[in-house]
């Protein structure tokens, strides 16, 4: 994921139906790395998600879960599996590779909250929100408020999984946090957000607000 091309994911077609968006998805885990890395063939799993491939095709392009409908996309592929600094430079925005400020032994201590259910296999993560709405309000009220709407707060993986297939959705000014992952023992709350050009994998502290920074959040998780 280190080696000069691509530039990027392959670029998202508003117009393709589900299954040439998950062929792009497929393509660009391919062609970033990813799939090699956790040993898994593209084949296999687009056979695996063939029975979910008609569910998704019934999904709104933009949902009416999203504040702003710039916001939000139908449905992304997460992968389990690989430590997230491992994954990190796989979020590229042109040639710029991504890059994390979290340690390798920190990242350890990140675990889901605990109405946080992660499937083991791969899986589809529906009805996604970045959250711009959330911009300038704090982490710890932000989530309470997804929460509320019966949402679900994107983890660490699957906000790298977003900034990878769909790098357009990290955008100057509207980045997001990832609060479904968790130390439990201090008020940090990863995000990812750009600086020096880059996609950047970090923390904010939980009630600390930020213009820039919304909160990421999903309808619900389809495992294959």
């Amino acid at each position: 994921m280190t080696a000069p091309k691509p530039r990027s994911a392959p670029m998202f077609e508003p117009d393709d139906d589900a299954r040439a968006e998950l062929e792009r998805q497929l393509r660009a885990y391919s062609e970033l790395g990813v799939l090699e890395v956790l040993g898994l063939e593209a084949a296999d799993l687009a056979a695996r998600l063939e029975p979910v491939v008609e569910s998704m095709e019934k999904l709104p392009t933009h949902g009416a879960w999203a504040h702003d409908p710039g916001d939000s996309i139908p449905w992304i592929l997460v992968l389990p599996g690989m430590q997230s600094n491992a994954l990190v430079p796989a979020m590229r925005r042109g040639a710029a590779l991504g890059v994390s400020v979290v340690p390798d032994d920190e990242l350890e201590t990140y675990r889901p909250l605990e109405e946080v259910e992660l499937p083991a296999a791969p899986y589809v993560l529906v009805g996604i929100d970045t959250g711009s709405d959330f911009c300038g309000v704090t982490p710890e009220a932000a989530l309470e408020a997804v929460r509320e709407r019966g949402r679900t707060p994107l983890t660490i993986s699957e906000g790298l999984a977003l900034t990878i297939l769909r790098p357009d959705m990290l955008r100057t000014n509207s980045c997001y946090s990832l609060a479904g992952s968790r130390t439990g023992t201090n008020q940090r709350v990863p995000a990812v957000w750009i600086s020096e050009r880059r996609a950047k994998l970090g923390w904010c502290w939980d009630r600390n607000p930020h213009t820039w920074l919304g909160l990421a959040s999903a309808s619900w998780r389809l495992p294959v």
